[in-house]
């Protein structure tokens, strides 16, 4: 018995002795910064026009009391029997704000974020080491990116622009702003990432993250490197608690140029559309794509440049302009950044197969869809031809209970049995099923039809949902 036991550990040994580690090299030597002791490492001097060029923004709001505006109130005889409560009364009050910006020219234009001077009724800017302040006149604003640019009548430095494109995970960044409005503060941190989006910040999110400490009042305010060069704006934290927890985003410089430009230039922007609905390519439909990646397109726009030019439900974005699209995110950003007008070459995947198409880019407007004609046929209840679902025509009635918008057709899900195949699918009471493979869905007989159309196949279905647009693919 302790032969075997001595033979078994000897095993386990050698077992153990088979897995290596990849070692560093032995550490030689520790170095200082500097060897001298009077020398210490600093970034002040790469920091000084930088810290100048960014200002702190005063923002002044007259807010209304909630107190109706009865004439009963303007009644002498009120007012003497309510005495001092009456004065208590709460009357229009000044709400202010604080902010960051950074001056982007000699001649006063400066960015900010658009929330930082969303309402203002004025708007007061201070430089850099000086308590005077100016009054700024908004140039334009642009909520779906979150920045605006205003202007004081004053001579001013300016900060130079890096090239956000060629920033990297790990190059040393700081930020500059008005924190709590205590006046200027640098903090410094490290990028931790790059192309951040579906933060829910802005419609257009490419954001850079970074761990500098960003705080209430450096919205606004300028995200650098280590030259002192502008890489991007900050805009949002992350926190559970609004104080710093290291999740700071800062929207890129090379966007920040593009909308501050056209801003200045003309007031707005004019963005392109194509008059799609998007999703990423999901794990379920991974091995349908060829494990691509790309803009899943899962509507259309009746008459939109993407109908016009050829453009399907299912088809699969891959590149515009020969820019590789990666996410759904990736198109919307880059649609959003070309001008109306604008002809661009698509290629795409459709059936396993790669494809291309031009397409002349509409213009963005503040209702992308048009509201399609209620169906007026009446109601009709089916089992949805799938184990344990039952569908219904959408009425007015199912429209208000279900939250359905009005331009959303297809039939909608009234009972999915606990442990059905339609509840291992992902089906959901109130989702709606617009379109099963190239098959659109108006009434519950167009569904059944499009089950059996493709009976026995990998079948995506196109669903509505509260929290959503999804596909579901039933095998």
């Amino acid at each position: 018995m302790i032969k075997a036991c001595r033979i078994l550990l000897i095993a386990s040994v050698g077992y153990m002795g088979a897995f290596d580690f990849k070692n560093a090299p032995d550490v030689q030597e520790r170095l200082n910064p500097s060897n001298s002791p009077q020398s210490i490492q600093s970034y002040a001097s790469s920091l000084g026009d930088a810290t100048k060029a960014v200002v702190n923004i005063s923002t002044q709001k007259q807010v209304s009391n909630t107190i109706p505006n009865h004439p009963m109130f303007n009644d002498p005889f009120f007012q003497q029997f309510f005495g001092d409560v009456y004065g208590q009364i709460p009357r229009d009050r000044i709400e202010r704000s604080l902010g960051s910006g950074v001056l982007i020219s000699t001649d006063g234009y400066i960015v900010t974020n658009h929330h930082v001077i969303d309402g203002a009724d004025k708007i007061l800017v201070s430089l850099s080491g000086s308590t005077k302040e100016y009054t700024a006149k908004i140039i334009g604003a642009d909520s779906r990116s979150d920045l605006a640019v205003i202007k004081i009548e004053a001579s001013t430095p300016s900060i130079s622009f890096a090239n956000s494109d060629a920033v990297q995970v790990g190059d040393v960044v700081f930020a500059i702003g008005n924190p709590f409005g205590v006046g200027e503060t640098v903090t410094q941190g490290i990028v931790s990432a790059l192309n951040k989006s579906g933060i829910g910040i802005n419609d257009y999110e490419n954001f850079i993250q970074t761990d500098a400490s960003i705080n209430p009042g450096n919205s606004g305010g300028a995200l650098i490197d280590s030259r002192g060069a502008l890489i991007g704006i900050n805009t949002a934290i992350l926190s559970r608690t609004g104080g710093n927890h290291g999740v700071g985003f800062a929207i890129p410089s090379e966007m920040v140029k593009k909308i501050a430009k056209e801003l200045i230039e003309k007031g707005s922007v004019k963005r392109g559309y194509l008059g799609v609905g998007i999703q990423d390519v999901s794990e379920d439909l991974q091995e349908t794509y060829g494990q691509r990646e790309g803009a899943l397109l899962i509507s259309i726009e009746p008459q939109s440049p993407a109908a016009k030019a050829g453009l399907m439900v299912w088809d699969l974005i891959t590149q515009v302009d020969g820019k590789k699209i990666t996410s759904a995110q990736d198109l919307k950003n880059l649609i959003g950044m070309l001008p109306p007008t604008q002809k661009v070459t698509i290629k795409y995947v459709r059936d396993k197969q790669e494809r291309m198409t031009q397409v002349v880019l509409g213009e963005l407007s503040s209702d992308e869809s048009q509201k399609m004609d209620q169906e007026q046929n009446p109601p009709k209840n089916a089992n949805g031809g799938i184990d344990g679902l039952e569908v219904s025509e959408i009425t007015q009635t199912l429209r208000q209970r279900y939250r359905i918008p009005d331009n959303v057709r297809g039939v909608v899900v009234v009972e999915v049995k606990r442990d059905s195949l339609a509840d291992k699918a992902g089906f959901s009471i109130g989702d709606v099923i617009a379109q099963v493979e190239d098959s659109n869905i108006a009434r519950t007989s167009d569904f059944l039809t499009a089950l059996g159309k493709f009976k026995n196949k990998n079948k995506r279905i196109l669903v509505y949902s509260r929290n959503g647009i999804k596909t579901i693919i039933l095998k």
